[in-house]
């Protein structure tokens, strides 16, 4: 397995793994956008053909006037195809685009949204990667479920 930074000529690979696992999709303007504005903090994990396994895609948001927020890293998608689960792959993906939002951009903290129901992916941030829940969002996803937003602080990483 080789993990390593997400390319623009990957996103057609990403978006396929998206659409296998998640009900969330976006258009490939939207992943395009993300690959070329924040190249260092998006990565894939790819089997021993080449095949895109797994990703993780990422972006950083800027400081914000009216809210004062500092700058801080989100996790928009992460997906790793069903047959190549538990090898480690999530964690290993969300650990580099951690270490890069925080030393590239010196972001303070990740942020991200998960389905209240992914016990899966939940247990992977809060009781792997040490992430806590900020709030319930209502009604977040299209189909009315709710999200928990959740983060983690990168500072003395």
């Amino acid at each position: 397995m080789n993990i390593r930074l997400a390319r623009v000529d990957d996103v057609m690979g990403m978006q396929s793994t998206n659409l296998q696992n998640l009900p969330e999709n976006y258009v490939m303007k939207f992943w395009m956008y993300h690959a070329m504005t924040w190249p260092q903090i998006s990565f894939v994990a790819e089997d021993h053909k080449g095949r895109i396994v797994g990703y993780v895609l990422a972006k950083i948001e800027e400081e914000s006037g009216e809210n004062g927020d500092p700058v801080h890293g989100h996790v928009n998608s992460i997906s790793v195809l069903r047959s190549y689960r538990r090898l480690g792959l999530a964690k290993k993906l969300m650990l580099l685009s951690q270490e890069a939002m925080a030393s590239i951009y010196k972001a303070e903290y990740v942020s991200l949204h998960v389905r209240k129901s992914n016990k899966a992916a939940i247990g992977l941030y809060k009781g792997t990667l040490g992430f806590e829940v900020a709030q319930v969002e209502k009604k977040y996803y299209g189909d009315g479920e709710d999200a928990l937003s959740m983060r983690l602080s990168l500072k003395e990483r």
